[in-house]
């Protein structure tokens, strides 16, 4: 026989229900956020894959030192952007800046106005050049969006959002925790009355 909530009348079993509702809603506004972080990060790996082409060729053919030194300067910046997109936490405790949209943003600029740098050698090399307008152009696009959305507070939203999401979590696994050992007295309770019983 099943226990009923004597104020509702509804059977005792609200945590699991409670505990399903709250899990299965995913925020659209965070899937939103994860996945334009995602596209970013694909973004900045182009401009590392294109600034690191463009370094082999400059040291390679003996075209420009300077160009080349620019190049993994790029990189190594580009790098970095991948991991602020990451949100890793050491990264974002090392520079506060970057837990900040604008100042996301103003990076990814800056590393797609580097990606775009010293385009005149590479006339002859078309395929390097249209994958260097390519990946810039896009990466400017996202630090344009980052930017935008840092001066419109988007960034305080998500991270808002974010805080309610991992108390949405703790509070499941605090029911999840409470039906276990709610059980667990219920188990105890039936042998103590088994035990009286004889």
């Amino acid at each position: 026989m099943e226990r009923t909530d004597e104020e509702t009348g509804e059977p005792s079993g609200g945590g699991a229900a409670i505990r399903s509702r709250l899990s299965n809603r995913a925020d659209p506004f965070l899937v939103v956020c994860r996945c334009f972080s995602f596209v970013t990060s694909l973004i900045a790996i182009l401009c590392v894959v294109v600034n690191v082409l463009a370094a082999i060729r400059s040291f390679r053919d003996s075209h420009d030192l300077f160009d080349g030194i620019f190049r993994c300067y790029a990189v190594v910046i580009a790098c970095f952007v991948v991991l602020a997109e990451t949100e890793w936490g050491f990264i974002l405790k090392f520079s506060k800046v970057l837990e900040y949209w604008a100042g996301r943003g103003m990076l990814q600029i800056f590393v797609a106005v580097m990606t775009r740098a010293f385009p005149d050698y590479l006339a002859q090399k078309k395929d390097l050049l249209l994958l260097q307008n390519i990946a810039s152009y896009m990466l400017l696009a996202c630090g344009l969006i980052y930017v935008i959305s840092g001066v419109l507070c988007i960034g305080f939203l998500k991270r808002a959002r974010q805080q309610k999401e991992i108390s949405r979590e703790q509070a499941v696994k605090d029911l999840e925790e409470i039906d276990r050992r709610r059980e667990e007295l219920e188990q105890l309770l039936l042998k103590h009355r088994s035990r009286d019983d004889v």
